[in-house]
């Protein structure tokens, strides 16, 4: 199996997490699914994760400001 699918997931990660952190917003389990690997026909998927109230409503009042644009 290719490893093309993980580096573009991880890539992903990175820049989301990148530009959050630039909106002080911190996602702190943000990372690639490994079970994706163990499926028959892959699909990559990103996990967001869990993240405490203040990061949920600073993440809230981003994408609300965001939809008005």
């Amino acid at each position: 199996m290719t490893t093309e699918p993980h580096t573009k997931a991880r890539a992903a990660c990175d820049e989301l997490a990148a530009v959050l952190k630039q909106l002080g917003i911190v996602l702190p389990s943000l990372d690639v699914d490994p079970v994706w690997l163990s499926q028959e026909r892959p699909r990559v998927l990103v996990e967001l994760g869990r993240c405490n109230l203040e990061t949920a409503h600073r993440l809230t009042a981003v994408l609300k400001k965001a939809a008005e644009r």
